[in-house]
């Protein structure tokens, strides 16, 4: 099992859009997918899963339809829209910017070394 990880500010929606796109998920389907991708090191809490699902689907970036879980129960599967998945690809560039920029910093060695 992976070391656990702090989930930074403002990450948590493109975490959910990116668990989302890869299949229709249920709220606590996209709990287990991210920690799943993430090989355990990220566990979300369902108190602050269900806001950002709600808050993405208000903005128009997931599509929610009734449906059966693997469980038989009612549940609301949330799916990428055309403008989630263009905000998907858009929150991971700047990611991936921010994240090669951090790593620029990190490996710098002192002057003359």
């Amino acid at each position: 099992m992976a070391e656990q990880a702090q989930l930074l500010p403002g990450t948590l929606d493109l975490l959910i859009l990116k668990a989302v796109s890869l299949g229709a998920l249920h709220g606590y389907g996209v709990l287990l997918r991210i920690e799943q991708i993430s090989r355990g090191a990220l566990t979300i809490e369902q108190g602050a899963v269900y806001p950002g699902l709600f808050r993405l689907v208000r903005q128009g970036l997931l599509k929610a339809t009734w449906g059966t879980s693997d469980n038989n129960r009612r549940a609301k599967f949330y799916e990428l829209t055309a403008a989630g998945r263009k905000r998907l690809q858009e929150e991971t560039d700047g990611w991936n910017r921010l994240t090669a920029a951090i790593g620029f910093v990190l490996t710098a060695q002192p002057e003359g070394a």
